[in-house]
């Protein structure tokens, strides 16, 4: 067996850790495509070497995202599942064809999920409402083109989301889709508050006791909607929510390169000056009004019952995919 993961999945691997293949449902899936692909291509001859080769894969993805919970979780729904059914297998064929079927059914379970948060959280707007987004987030844009599509003339302001700049994404879809849109740069969020009746975000990961991790400055414009009683809503596919939380493990949060904030030759003429660039933050329970996932809306204080439904194995297990 080979102790190299195949050059395709390392190809993988850098393009989630490099931010190529970005937002947490994307970066979800492309892990478990990886899977599947693994499983096509197996040519092991015993369920163990033909497992062997699934962990390897499954490992090198682990360590690309540390706060992307959906990867870890993507990976759990088929890894778990393979680990349980291996002992009874017929043949190494059967558990590669069930290998197979599961990624398809992640996939397709994560596609479908944002159209259902779409079509719930369309329900939450109002005509006229004036809504407010940061970063990008294909469960929010799916509430808002819903909503807009079912003649609701809403209005969007949109952050630029520094340093990467992921809501100049938002902005060109919800425009192409017909919504006007108005960008801001991030620090002005404050500024047109007044003017936003509900704030809508996505979220690379939400604990137990219902706090959000997402893109750094969500905590900030949470703050800034509770001062103006603007709603704060979060829009969430179920395998975002982190089973780890439930017996204490903390959400890693990741620091990317300074270089994504000034370049090394500006940096280098700064005598004294270093840069510290988190991706997220955390944004406390107490102040988001609702979580909307494709099971419902929910208050951030039900995500354990979310975590208990999806994860009810994981309870008391050792903490990894393998449980």
């Amino acid at each position: 067996m080979t102790q190299a993961p195949p050059a395709w999945v390392t190809e993988v691997a850098q393009g989630i850790k490099t931010m190529k293949i970005r937002g947490a449902g994307r970066i979800a899936r492309a892990a478990v495509k990886a899977l599947r692909t693994t499983a096509e291509a197996s040519e092991a001859k015993t369920i163990d070497d033909f497992v062997t080769e699934l962990n390897l894969v499954a490992e090198t993805l682990l360590r690309t995202r540390p706060t992307a919970v959906s990867l870890p979780n993507g990976i759990r729904y088929v890894m778990w599942r393979v680990l349980k059914t291996k002992n009874t297998a017929s043949s190494v064929e059967d558990l590669k064809a069930y290998a197979i079927n599961l990624a398809n059914r992640f996939i397709e379970n994560s596609k479908t999920a944002v159209k259902k948060i779409g079509e719930i959280g369309a329900r939450r707007i109002k005509d006229g409402d004036t809504i407010l987004t940061h970063c990008q987030s294909s469960a929010v844009e799916a509430i808002i083109k819903k909503a807009w599509n079912q003649g609701k003339k809403v209005q969007v302001y949109c952050t630029e989301t520094r340093p990467r700049f992921q809501g100049r994404i938002t902005a060109r879809t919800l425009s192409r889709a017909g919504v006007p849109v108005t960008m801001i740069i991030d620090s002005a969020a404050r500024y047109f508050m007044n003017e936003v009746d509900k704030v809508i975000v996505g979220s690379d990961a939400i604990a137990a006791n219902g706090a959000v991790v997402n893109k750094i400055g969500t905590s900030l414009i949470a703050l800034a909607a509770r001062e103006a009683r603007a709603l704060f809503y979060v829009a969430a596919e179920t395998y975002k929510f982190s089973p780890e939380t439930i017996l204490g493990g903390l959400i890693v949060i990741e620091e990317r390169n300074p270089s994504e904030v000034i370049s090394p030759g500006r940096l280098k003429a700064m005598r004294n000056v270093s840069i510290r660039n988190p991706s997220f933050d955390v944004t406390p329970a107490e102040y988001i009004d609702l979580i909307i996932t494709e099971k419902g809306i929910i208050p951030p204080q039900g995500a354990v019952s979310i975590l208990q439904e999806e994860y009810g194995w994981f309870i008391g297990g050792k903490i990894g995919y393998l449980t």
